[in-house]
C-alpha cells in the first residue's frame, strides 16, 4: 500500500494525537463501568482534570431504578469544568495545590463519613487529582504542601516518588478517603496517566491501599537534596499516623475499574496508522526518565528504522506513551513535551526522514497553554533563520519558545481527559 501523493506527514502525526485523546474520553469509557444502583445514598466524589467530564458521563448514563439518586462533589482544574445537574463541579489549582482544593477535599472527606453498609461512594479519579484533592494532615498548612510541591516539580522526581510525598502529607490520600467511607461500598473508576497504571499512584490514591511508607517519602527528598518546612520534617519523622495499608479492613468493601488506560490510546493511534498505510511500533506506554535524554533513545531508534529498516521499515511511525520529567536550570517556558521534541530536533540533527509529534492527553503541556507541539525535519533551519538556536533554547528549557517562534504549538485547550503523554515519531522513506 503506497501513500497518496497529498500525504501531509504533520496532518497525519496530528490525526494520531486525537486518536489517542479520543480513546480515553469519558463519554466512551465511563458509562460501560458503571456498578448498579444501591439501595441506599450514592455519594459521587471525585478529582482530576477529566472528573467534570466523568461526571457528566455518569449523570447521562446512571441506571435507573429504585434506590437514592446521584449527589456528590468532584473538583477539577481551571477552566476544565463542564456543567453537571445533580453532582457539584469545583474548580482548583494544579500542579501547584490552592486553598480550593483544599476546601474540596475536606468538603469529600467530611460527606463520605457516617455512610452506612447499604450506601455507596462512586469516586472518579484521573491525572491531577494528586494536586487537586490537597488537604494537608494535621499540624501542616497549605503553605508546607506548596513549599514541598513546588520543590519536586522541579527536582526532575518521577509521578511515582512525588505521589509518594503527597500520601504521606495528606489526609485523604493513600487510602484515607475510603477508610473514612466504612462501611460503605467505595468504587472508583480511573483514568490512569501514570506509568504502569498503578491504581496507588493514580491520583496518590485515596480509595486504594497504599504500600508505601513515611520512610519512603523522607527517602525521595533526600534523593533530589529537598530541604522541607519544618513542620513537614517533623510530621515525616514522627510518622504517627501511616496511610491506609494493603490488608486493612476498613479498604475490604472497594473496587476499582480501570476505565481508559495510555496503552489503549496507543493502540488507538496504531489501528489508524495501519489503515493509512504506516507500519505502527509502539515502543511502550510507561517511558519514564530525564525528557531530552528519552529524546536522544528516541532519536537513536529512528536513525535505525532510517538506515536499517529495524524494528520496522519506512514508513514507519514509533509511538510511546508514559511520562518524562524535566529538571529545571533554565528560566525558559516549556512542559516535558516541548523539551521532548526539543531534545529530539537537537539529536536528529535535521534528518530529512523524521517528523514527530508529542503532547500530554489532557491539552496541557506543563502549566503552559499548549498540549505539545511538532517537530519537522526543518525546524532547526527554520528557527536558526529567525536567530534562533536549538541547543541554546535546550539549555534554558524554553521548548515553548522555540516552536512558538516556529508556529509548530499544538494548542488544544483542555480536552477533559488525561491518559498522559503521547509521542508519535514519523520516519519517511528516502525521497
Amino acid at each position: 500500500m503506497s501513500l497518496p501523493a497529498d500525504f501531509a506527514p504533520q496532518d497525519f502525526l496530528l490525526s494520531l494525537f486525537e486518536a489517542a485523546r479520543k480513546a480515553a474520553d469519558p463519554a466512551a469509557c465511563v458509562p460501560a463501568h458503571l456498578p448498579p444502583r444501591p439501595k441506599g445514598r450514592t455519594i459521587v466524589v471525585g478529582a482530576g482534570k477529566a472528573a467534570a467530564a466523568m461526571a457528566r458521563a455518569v449523570e447521562e448514563n446512571w441506571p435507573k431504578g429504585e434506590g437514592g439518586d446521584l449527589e456528590g462533589l468532584v473538583v477539577t482544574r481551571y477552566d476544565h469544568a463542564v456543567p453537571c445537574a445533580r453532582i457539584e463541579v469545583v474548580e482548583a489549582s494544579h500542579p501547584v495545590p490552592d486553598a480550593a482544593g483544599e476546601a474540596a477535599a475536606r468538603r469529600m472527606l467530611e460527606t463520605v463519613r457516617g455512610l452506612g453498609p447499604d450506601d455507596l461512594v462512586l469516586c472518579l479519579m484521573s491525572g491531577g487529582a494528586s494536586a487537586l484533592l490537597s488537604l494537608p494532615a494535621d499540624g501542616l498548612t497549605l503553605a508546607d504542601k506548596q513549599a514541598v510541591t513546588g520543590a519536586l516539580l522541579k527536582s526532575g522526581a518521577t509521578i511515582g516518588e512525588m505521589n509518594c510525598v503527597r500520601k504521606h502529607l495528606s489526609a485523604v490520600k493513600g487510602g484515607r478517603l475510603a477508610a473514612a467511607a466504612h462501611p460503605a461500598r467505595v468504587v472508583t473508576l480511573a483514568i490512569s496517566d501514570v506509568p504502569g497504571d498503578d491504581p496507588a499512584v493514580i491520583g496518590s490514591g485515596p480509595t486504594v491501599p497504599d504500600p508505601t511508607s513515611f520512610a519512603d517519602a523522607r527517602a525521595v527528598l533526600a534523593k533530589y537534596g529537598i530541604e522541607p518546612p519544618e513542620a513537614v520534617r517533623r510530621h515525616l519523622e514522627s510518622a504517627l499516623e501511616e496511610s491506609a495499608k494493603p490488608g486493612d479492613l476498613r479498604l475490604q468493601k472497594t473496587e476499582l475499574a480501570m476505565v481508559a488506560r495510555p496503552q489503549a490510546s496507543l493502540e488507538a493511534a496504531a489501528d489508524l496508522a495501519r489503515k493509512a498505510g504506516i507500519t505502527p511500533v509502539i515502543l511502550g506506554d510507561a517511558i519514564e526518565g530525564e525528557a531530552r535524554e528519552v529524546a536522544t533513545v528516541m532519536a537513536g531508534i529512528a536513525f535505525q528504522v532510517a538506515r536499517h529498516g529495524q524494528p520496522a521499515p519506512a514508513p514507519c511511525v514509533l509511538l510511546s506513551g508514559g511520562e518524562t520529567t524535566v529538571t529545571v536550570r533554565g528560566q525558559g517556558r516549556g512542559g516535558r513535551n516541548v523539551e521532548f521534541l526539543l531534545g529530539l530536533a537537537v539529536a536528529l540533527g535535521g534528518h530529512p526522514s523524521v517528523w514527530a509529534v508529542a503532547g500530554d492527553t489532557d491539552g496541557i503541556d506543563g502549566t503552559e497553554d499548549n498540549a505539545g507541539a511538532v517537530l519537522t525535519p526543518d525546524s532547526i533551519a527554520r528557527a536558526a533563520a529567525k536567530g534562533v538556536s536549538a541547543k541554546q533554547r535546550l539549555a534554558d528549557n524554553d521548548g515553548y519558545g522555540f516552536f512558538q517562534t516556529l508556529g509548530d504549538l499544538v494548542m488544544t485547550g483542555p480536552t477533559l481527559t488525561n491518559v498522559n503523554d503521547f509521542r508519535a515519531i514519523l520516519v519517511m522513506p528516502d525521497a
